[in-house]
């Protein structure tokens, strides 16, 4: 298996600057998302986490500290990169990021057909199936899960 590093990364840094390339790859051009919905303002304030393998940035997702909770969101693995548990080891690196800074809270929409992937770090769905970008999505929330026994 590759190596994967995880990085924390200043919003338009030239790390963050590629993280935004490989979303625009995998929601705009491979899901379709309407590129209008691909960014927003959340960008200039969210912290921003890369996986880099091979030297080149293979998968991003951002954390929104709102006053309920952490949101996490824009996840996205480059296609060739999926099936490695980068996902994964990018959500267990945010989540322990935001405990460290006292926040236990996390919320996320998760398109519907990835739903087994957060479940197995811990997180619910809730409410009724609705449609962002394009996709079905869910809300998924987790509060409070250690996330030791993940890891093993």
């Amino acid at each position: 298996m590759t190596p994967i590093t995880i990085l924390i990364v200043p919003p338009f840094s030239t790390l963050c600057n590629a993280a935004f390339a490989l979303r625009r790859e995998v929601f705009v051009w491979e899901q379709k998302v309407p590129e209008a919905e691909e960014n927003d303002a959340d960008d200039i304030t969210a912290t921003h986490f890369v996986a880099i393998a091979q030297g080149e940035v293979v998968g991003t997702l951002r954390l929104i500290d709102k006053p309920e909770h952490i949101k996490i969101g824009r996840v996205a693995v480059r296609q060739s990169f999926r099936g490695h548990g980068i996902a994964r080891q990018m959500m267990l690196a945010a989540m322990e990021h935001a405990r460290a800074q006292g926040r236990d809270r996390f919320y996320l929409t998760a398109q519907s057909d990835k739903l087994g992937m957060y479940e197995k770090l811990g997180f619910a769905a809730f409410g009724p199936e609705f449609q962002d970008g394009g996709m079905p999505h869910r809300a998924m929330r987790s509060y409070d899960r250690d996330t030791a026994a993940l890891t093993s």
